[in-house]
């Protein structure tokens, strides 16, 4: 039976996850079989600029610490596991993860959460699809602009044909 003083331990590592995925936006979880030591780094150097928190826990620390937080993900913790946590954006963990499961055969979306529910590993690579918040907003403000661009088009071309008609006639100013 494990001492009091690392029972402690545990319960407050336990304690810090659930809180890290409590404050999240969301999280994935990926079985990271067969990844090499030099992908591994470049994959968490990655994840880390986009501000994804990501690491290997038990399986047993994940499942006390998700069900904690309202995430039922035991199912899904079977194996060699890690969880990525973004705190602000929910797609960057996605999208990343992602790309490495494309590169590496064995590297595979396991299961996530976003918005309150946990998510399978097909809604993961759909959530990874979704294009970054720049890119949405690029495309909302321009089908904002698009009427009026297109006014303004209208506008021109009709002053200009009315220019072209007849000159305007010229005063003759006697003095």
């Amino acid at each position: 039976m494990p001492s009091a003083k690392i029972l402690a331990q545990k319960e407050a590592a336990t304690a810090e996850l659930t809180e890290k995925i409590r404050k999240s936006v969301a999280g994935v979880l990926v079985n990271y079989t067969g990844i090499t030591v030099e992908q591994d780094t470049a994959l968490r150097t990655e994840l880390r600029k986009a501000g994804v928190d990501y690491h290997v826990y038990k399986n047993t620390m994940t499942d006390r610490a998700c069900k904690a937080a309202d995430y039922d993900m035991s199912q899904y913790l079977t194996g060699m596991t890690a969880l990525a946590v973004s705190d602000s954006d929910p797609i960057a963990a996605a999208k990343i993860l992602k790309s490495y499961a494309d590169k590496i055969e064995t590297f595979n979306l396991v299961a996530g959460y976003i918005d309150g529910g946990v998510i399978d590993a097909n809604q993961v690579e759909e959530l990874a699809k979704t294009p970054s918040k720049e890119v949405l907003l690029g495309r909302l403000l321009g089908s904002i602009q698009a009427p009026i661009y297109s006014l303004a088009r209208v506008l021109t071309a009709i002053t200009e044909k009315d220019g072209e008609g007849e000159a305007a006639p010229a005063e003759n100013a006697e003095a």
